[in-house]
């Protein structure tokens, strides 16, 4: 059978903090109800009850006040999970997009503006940084950086005697 399980005494601050979570009509739901949890067990109900009321399982009743008895109000708050790690460090993206910002001429390449291919293939093989063309995208976009799409035809001339040249239509 478990122990009786209580939530420690509350200082006058983490009483109200407690009860304005709990009765919160705008704090995230999973907050709330933590410390609805910990606002019941702090007015003297006991585990078996908080669960009839609150209609959540013994174990997560449990969980709140152990947790709360430990960090106190921080406590209820979600704890920070590790996700999957990275798969490119900072340097590399910071590379990315100092790449995609240089002028190629000016590397010596053969081309005056870079394509999401050119860029992938110099990353690849000049910088042995092996990223494929939709994460050399989403790196670029998280970075604020917009894709020029090559002009149209339907631009701007370049050459002044386009006119001359072109005849007539």
């Amino acid at each position: 059978m478990l122990e009786l399980l209580l939530l420690r005494p509350l200082g006058d601050d983490e009483a109200a903090a407690v009860r304005a979570l709990a009765e919160s009509r705008t704090a995230e739901a999973r907050l709330r109800d933590r410390a609805r949890i910990c606002w019941r067990s702090a007015q003297g109900a006991r585990v078996s009850a908080i669960v009839a009321e609150l209609g959540v399982t013994e174990a997560t009743v449990r969980l709140w006040i152990k947790r709360f008895n430990a960090a106190g109000v921080a406590g209820l708050a979600d704890a920070p999970r590790p996700g999957r790690p990275p798969v490119y460090t900072p340097a590399q993206v910071g590379q990315v997009v100092a790449t995609s910002l240089a002028d190629p001429a000016g590397l010596g390449l053969p081309f005056g503006s870079w394509t999401l291919d050119r860029l992938t293939a110099h990353l690849n093989e000049a910088l042995a940084l092996p990223i494929k063309r939709s994460r050399v995208r989403e790196v670029l976009r998280a970075e604020g950086l917009r894709w020029r799409t090559q002009e149209g035809w339907f631009g701007a001339r370049v050459d002044p005697a386009f006119a001359a040249k072109r005849g007539r239509s």
